[in-house]
């Protein structure tokens, strides 16, 4: 399985994005997908995920009521849509399964970066 994530851009406080995770192969595996997050000199952090077949979620508690992850398993595709977005949103974010889980990979790519000004 390989995810590639994208829709990362410059965007002003208060604004949104939506980030779009693709997953190409063997998708029938995969079970929950998560968005990460990291920010210059700042350990890598998971900001939510989605569990493929049911739709819960969870968010790290610095993004609820901002952040939105949801998918379209006919597209193999999970989103994240961002709203009032903070400065401190600022970082690349990357998709990726849990470790251990036969969808994680250990190349986390380039992720795609959004940038929030004041």
């Amino acid at each position: 399985v390989q995810l590639q994530a994208s829709g990362g851009g410059l965007v002003q406080a208060g604004g949104s994005l939506r980030l779009s995770c693709v997953a190409s192969g063997s998708t029938a595996s995969i079970g929950t997908i998560g968005w990460y997050r990291q920010a210059p000199g700042k350990q890598r952090e998971l900001v939510a995920s989605i569990i493929s077949s049911s739709g819960r979620t969870n968010y790290v508690d610095s993004v609820k009521g901002r952040f939105t992850i949801s998918r379209d398993n006919a597209k193999n595709t999970v989103y994240l849509q961002m709203k009032s977005l903070k400065p401190e949103d600022t970082a690349v974010y990357y998709c990726n399964g849990p470790y251990g889980t036969s969808w994680y990979s250990d190349d986390w790519g380039q992720g795609t970066l959004v940038t929030v000004s004041s």
